[in-house]
């Protein structure tokens, strides 16, 4: 895989990160593929602009160091090792400190989970409720972390592990912690995007390792080629 310089993370020459996860490389074949969805290639990208190196005035309080810390953290709940390291090393590069990373690969690892768990209403869906761990920061990381960054990765598994269980409580748990209306919708766009971000990657590496053979024509078919 490609391995972007950190010290140009999130700058605004970055080259499109989903190349850089998967290794695509100008004129290959993957390369040729995203050409042909160019109009979705472009919207990827720049909702990682948007998210990672918002034009200035940014609205919400949300720094781009716990920006890049929940995306480190939910990359690596989806157990997608090489987007956690992309997003840790920027962390590191942003004079967040190599703690910091550190204490997000830990708590990766205390939250790791398959889910989705939780409960819809009473109702016929009932029958698909699923009990799982509910996650909270250990107190050894919440002492890195902080109450607020801690109330955000515990939210940020909610949504991925969770979602039947969003509930104005989790929204509360979140403003008592200092996020903002504002900051939710962005921790929420967050989760929202690394989720979308790793499926892609995971289906272009899946196209890498299997590229489709041709389809041979069938003779009605090649006869009717010009």
């Amino acid at each position: 895989m490609s391995q972007a310089n950190p010290s140009s993370l999130p700058g605004h020459t970055l080259p499109d990160v989903i190349d850089l996860l998967v290794g695509i490389e100008p004129g290959d074949h993957l390369d040729t593929l995203r050409r042909h969805r160019l109009q979705a290639r472009t919207h990827a990208q720049e909702s990682y602009r948007a998210l990672f190196a918002p034009t200035a005035p940014a609205p919400g309080a949300v720094t781009l160091a716990e920006r890049l810390a929940v995306a480190a953290f939910v990359a690596g709940l989806h157990q997608q090792p090489d987007a956690a390291a992309f997003y840790a090393a920027a962390l590191v590069a942003q004079d967040a400190g190599a703690g910091l990373a550190q204490a997000i690969a830990a708590e990766v690892s205390r939250g790791a989970a398959q889910g989705p768990y939780g409960h819809y209403p009473a109702g016929p869906l009932s029958r698909e409720d699923t009990d799982g761990p509910v996650y909270a920061v250990g107190e050894s990381q919440r002492t890195v972390l902080g109450a607020r960054l801690s109330a955000g990765l515990a939210h940020a598994h909610l949504l991925a592990f969770h979602p039947r269980d969003a509930s104005p409580g989790a929204l509360q748990a979140l403003l008592d912690a200092g996020w903002s209306a504002t900051d939710i919708v962005i921790l929420s766009q967050l989760v929202a995007f690394l989720s979308f971000q790793i499926r892609v990657v995971v289906g272009l590496r899946a196209l890498a390792a299997y590229p489709a053979s041709p389809t041979p024509l069938s003779p009605r078919t090649a006869e009717a080629q010009p």
